[in-house]
C-alpha cells in the first residue's frame, strides 16, 4: 500500500531539488520519500526485524558474495 504523504511534504521535496533536476530526479526523490514513510508506518505497527536477525541476514548475504 502506498503511504499517504501530505502535499506540503511532496512540494517541499520537489522544491529542494536543484534547478537543473530532471523528471527522473523528482520521481526518485518522491519514491524515496514514499519508502521512508512506509518504513515509518511499518515500524509504528511493530512490523520490524530484530537487530540480531538483520545482522544474521547480512552476514549470510556477505558470505554468499565472497564465494
Amino acid at each position: 500500500m502506498t503511504p499517504s504523504i501530505p502535499k506540503s511534504k511532496i512540494v517541499a521535496a520537489i522544491q529542494s531539488l536543484p534547478e537543473d533536476a530532471t523528471v527522473e530526479d523528482a520521481i526518485e526523490r518522491l519514491l524515496f520519500l514514499s519508502r521512508i514513510e512506509e518504513g515509518l508506518n511499518q515500524a509504528a505497527r511493530g512490523e520490524t526485524i530484530p537487530h540480531e536477525e538483520v545482522r544474521r541476514r547480512l552476514e549470510a548475504k556477505m558470505g554468499a558474495w565472497r564465494t
